[in-house]
């Protein structure tokens, strides 16, 4: 089985959050768009954060082998994991917060990968 997990598009987005939650700390500074409802799903409120298209989509995903992997991954890391028609992926939950969907070509079939 042909095994591949998604290559970083840059490092780790932790630095990204953190300057993103420093601008919205720090007083005078500017504040996050509110949330509006959407719809109110059995008597639970689904919101709207960020406006649709916000994230982009990864369209044209590019792996690493398991040993690039183990360099720049930690062993107990979460990835969403999909085989099929006998080839397999991973995609770094890490990477997925940042872009939320993957559209791929896995084992000849288009697949929309969210998270």
């Amino acid at each position: 089985m042909e095994e591949k997990v998604l290559a970083s598009d840059s490092k780790r987005g932790s630095g990204i959050l953190l300057l993103m939650l420093l601008v919205f700390l720090v007083p005078g500074s500017a504040q996050p768009p509110r949330p509006i409802v959407v719809a109110v799903i059995g008597g639970d409120s689904m919101y709207q954060v960020l406006p649709p298209g916000t994230i982009p989509a990864l369209t044209n995903p590019e792996y690493l082998t398991g040993e690039d992997v183990a360099a720049q991954m930690r062993p107990e890391e979460p990835v969403l994991g999909l085989v099929v028609n006998g080839e397999a992926v991973a995609y770094s939950l890490w990477q997925l917060d940042r872009h939320e969907i993957v559209n791929d070509v896995l084992g000849g079939t288009p697949i929309a990968a969210t998270w």
